[in-house]
């Protein structure tokens, strides 16, 4: 998949747009799920749902332009897998990937609550610090990477868009965390006090779980499928 070629800017505001777009529809279908049903296995059946057609959605709008990472384990990982390469992310794509990432999260938080009626920018009370919860959330993301990798390195990264969402529809059930998967996802999930907030204590958690899950996926698509570094049209959660 294209893209990594366009201006630096352009492709900034599309990782902003994407991963507002992507946090907007994760807490957005969380709240729209918790009024319309009091049964916790249809809320969830709801939001994980939403969140994997919305995903899917928005990596096939966005990779064109920025490869939609959305996501600051995906763009770490793509960098570090591909730093020895000619056409591999510089240390200012990077940082300006992860700074849209984190802005469009937040952003997607607060439009999320704002569409529902809610005072916007309310900090979750929702504790996930259970050291079950982080190994989970380590195991989702050790996949995401595996699989985004994968794809790429056996030349079918054109499958990611149905492959991805598909992948964590399925992780938000087989993982005790609900598969966040996301640093990014994270923060903008804290600002939310519905029913998939995390609260601000449990994030330093949740991301030290994603970034090792991050590395053993990385890991793994190497010893899997050799030493090719995977190109920088990689796309993501």
């Amino acid at each position: 998949m294209g893209g990594t070629q366009r201006a630096l800017p352009r492709r900034a505001v599309a990782e902003l747009v994407g991963t507002g777009a992507l946090v907007a529809v994760i807490i957005g279908s969380g709240i729209q799920a918790t009024g319309l049903s009091h049964d916790v296995g249809v809320q969830l059946l709801a939001n994980s749902l939403a969140s994997a057609i919305g995903l899917g959605l928005v990596i096939a709008l966005f990779a064109p332009v920025s490869g939609a990472h959305l996501n600051p384990v995906v763009t770490l990982s793509v960098w570090w897998t591909g730093r020895r390469s000619r056409d591999g992310l510089t240390g200012r794509e990077v940082a300006l990937y992860i700074t849209a990432q984190l802005a469009g999260a937040v952003s997607g938080a607060l439009l999320a609550e704002a569409m529902f009626g809610r005072a916007p920018g309310s900090w979750s009370t929702q504790v996930r610090s259970d050291g079950h919860l982080l190994l989970g959330e380590t195991v989702a993301t050790a996949g995401l990477v595996l699989l985004i990798q994968g794809l790429d390195r056996i030349g079918r990264a054109q499958l990611a868009p149905v492959a991805v969402a598909a992948y964590i529809a399925a992780a938000i059930w087989f993982t005790s965390s609900s598969s966040f998967a996301n640093p990014a996802a994270t923060v903008g999930r804290s600002l939310t006090d519905s029913f998939t907030g995390i609260a601000p204590a449990s994030m330093p958690g949740f991301i030290a779980a994603q970034l090792l899950g991050g590395l053993l996926g990385a890991g793994l698509a190497a010893l899997l499928y050799g030493g090719r570094p995977p190109s920088r049209s990689h796309v993501p959660q």
